[in-house]
């Protein structure tokens, strides 16, 4: 039996030497480096529909840019 998502869910992950949040929550999940608010969301409807693919490919981008 699982347990229903009500709220948010933090964990943080090591990820190549550096710490990150993941949150998950009932809209989707979010990757954020510890200490900051801006990173890669993802919902989970994008997930889905399999445009999660095209979401992760644009955030990329978005992030080369604003270096």
């Amino acid at each position: 039996m699982t347990t229903k998502l009500d709220g948010p869910l933090r964990r943080e992950v090591d990820i190549k030497g550096q710490a990150y949040t993941l949150t998950v929550d009932p809209d989707g999940l979010k990757l954020v480096p510890k200490g900051r608010r801006k990173g890669l969301e993802l919902q989970w409807t994008a997930l889905v529909s399999g445009d999660a693919a095209l979401a992760a490919a644009l955030q990329g981008s978005l992030e080369t840019l604003g270096r």
